[in-house]
């Protein structure tokens, strides 16, 4: 099954405040990584950099952040929108009422085939036009 990787999974798996989190976070993206069934979106990588240049009490060197894109995040990321895009993402929007942000990455899922996204930002078991939300924290 592809499944689409949230940012925060990859946060929780940089972040090691909480060892459980980190454990499962590093889990999730080893084995999707290596089985090649694993992607993102522009967005994931743009807020993981904010993330870690910005937000993060431990925040990270420049050139360790480009590091992390260039390792992990380029070779999984599958989608770039288009304006088309946005227009489908806002019908999500209107359709189950989530944020535009959680939005925008259940329609890159959809574009991408995904059945599968790995997120805490939605409630685990949501299905949202054939994609599964799973939390893999509860």
């Amino acid at each position: 099954m592809k499944a689409f990787i949230d940012t925060n999974i990859f946060v929780y798996a940089q972040d090691n405040s909480d060892e459980s989190k980190t454990k499962v976070s590093q889990e999730i993206i080893t084995k999707l990584f290596l089985e090649k069934r694993g992607f993102i979106s522009t967005q994931v990588i743009q807020e993981f950099c904010n993330v870690f240049l910005h937000k993060s009490e431990k925040p990270l060197k420049p050139n360790d952040v480009a590091e992390i894109i260039d390792e992990l995040l380029a070779p999984l990321l599958a989608h770039t929108p288009d304006s088309s895009f946005y227009k489908r993402a806002i019908s999500i929007y209107s359709k189950y009422s989530l944020s535009f942000y959680d939005s925008l990455i259940v329609q890159a899922a959809i574009d991408l085939k995904c059945e599968l996204i790995y997120t805490e930002d939605m409630q685990n078991g949501s299905r949202y036009s054939g994609v599964t939300i799973i939390n893999p924290f509860v």
